[in-house]
């Protein structure tokens, strides 16, 4: 196992990770390893009282924007839905809910109060993103996630819902957002069967890493319409 020290900023090779898809342990959360991680295809994630531990699993869990599919009932209750929808107005709201809605088959979070601080400053430079869904002024669903426009890629971290539909909503929100700012990638890191069923898949690491050496320099930061 390879482990970084703090003022070590090159990561190891993705090729290198285990078949699990951990490939080093260490290290800090300072917004520029993020970052640096993130254009490497790479990402955090680990759980209270463990060791920072950052992974590139062989297998990534990717969707493709125009491969997005919900069903007709959904589509039929999205014409109706009586939603406010926002994009980076609460991003604190957005990623605190994230990490306090309890999940199926899930004990405690990994986003820790550590990360919950690192991605809050990775906001304030404009590389962390969220989308709001309101009710009645109420914060009741959204997502966040990494934007990486220059890649035409962005890597959705977490959602989450308190209304039917919420997350969903927001999810789709991310997608026409994206699309019509020709992004080809949203990054869903690992394998469930809710994004599956939405029309995301697996691709060997190898393609994903791909794209990441193709930046697309006339890319601009998607938008979202309230």
């Amino acid at each position: 196992m390879i482990y970084l020290e703090n003022d070590q900023t090159e990561f190891p090779s993705p090729e290198n990770a285990r078949a699990d898809g951990l490939l080093c342990v260490g290290g800090d959360l300072h917004p520029d390893r993020i970052e640096k991680a993130y254009k490497a295809g790479i990402f955090p994630w680990y759980e209270d009282g463990q060791p920072l531990l950052w992974w590139s699993p062989n297998r990534r869990m990717v969707l493709y924007p125009n491969e997005f599919r919900i069903s007709k009932s959904f589509r039929s209750r999205l014409k109706k839905h009586s939603f406010k929808i926002s994009c980076d107005k609460d991003f604190i709201g957005v990623i605190t809910h994230c990490a306090d809605v309890p999940r199926k088959d899930q004990h405690g979070t990994w986003i820790t109060d550590q990360m919950i601080a690192a991605y809050l400053d990775l906001h304030k430079k404009g590389l962390a993103r969220s989308i709001e869904i309101w009710e009645n002024d109420v914060l009741v669903g959204g997502l966040y996630g990494i934007d990486l426009p220059e890649y035409g890629l962005f890597c959705g971290e977490s959602m989450f819902s308190l209304r039917p539909d919420a997350s969903k909503i927001a999810l789709h929100t991310l997608v026409e957002a994206v699309s019509e700012a020709a992004y080809t990638l949203i990054d869903c890191q690992m394998y469930t069967d809710h994004l599956y069923s939405l029309g995301a898949r697996e691709i060997p690491r190898a393609e994903f890493l791909h794209h990441l050496k193709q930046p697309k320099k006339s890319f601009s930061a998607f938008s979202v319409s309230s």
